[in-house]
């Protein structure tokens, strides 16, 4: 049995969103064995770093966070779409002759896997997709940018499969995962009461 991690490795040059400096994790060494008889290091991040799972309060006022997340349903079978073909967004007509089914988990692997720095014309979820997406209510959708839209005004990728309790992971990397069905295990860190959450994801042959 093969497993493949499909999770982003953070370190303090990696790609973020929209290359914002300010983005990029931090690391400070504490102590070391010139102070003391151990070596402790502090992180500084963002928690939409590297490979994460969005929640309603990223992009609805108010919305469910973090303390809300039912793990058991971050853990099953997971169905990866081959969507290299596509030079600018995931459409409707991208999605609709693909074989998902009602509550569904899906991982979409486009052109964004293949680049370890951040592309301002990543491939994307348009609207119209995301509309059709929600109507089936998925239970995940996972995606290779660290957007799941970009430059939609008033954001509706998210707020449509939000408003359903889809789950979104971003920032996946799919490269060396061929199209097919896997058993996923996506697991975030345990923080309370945030809009995203770092995870580890990792996919294992069925």
């Amino acid at each position: 049995m093969k497993r493949y991690d499909v999770s982003m490795t953070i370190h303090q040059d990696m790609q973020v969103y929209k290359n914002i400096s300010s983005k990029k994790p931090i690391f400070k060494v504490v102590s070391d064995f010139t102070t003391g008889d151990y070596h402790e290091t502090n992180i500084t991040m963002n928690v939409h770093t590297g490979t994460h799972m969005d929640f309603p309060l990223h992009m609805i006022k108010d919305g469910d966070t973090s303390t809300t997340l039912d793990l058991n349903r971050m853990i099953g079978t997971v169905k990866v779409f081959d969507l290299t073909s596509l030079d600018d967004a995931i459409d409707k007509e991208a999605v609709e002759s693909l074989p998902i089914a009602m509550h569904d988990n899906v991982f979409f692997k486009t052109k964004n896997s293949f680049s370890e720095s951040f592309e301002s014309n990543f491939v994307y979820i348009k609207h119209d997709a995301a509309d059709y997406l929600a109507a089936l209510h998925l239970n995940i959708i996972g995606v290779d940018g660290l957007g799941i839209e970009r430059d939609q005004q008033t954001h509706p990728t998210h707020k449509a499969l939000m408003r359903v309790d889809t789950y979104i992971i971003e920032g996946l990397r799919l490269k060396n995962i061929e199209p097919g069905i896997y058993y996923m295990y996506a697991l975030p860190l345990k923080i309370d009461g945030m809009d995203a959450l770092p995870m580890r994801v990792i996919l294992e042959d069925v």
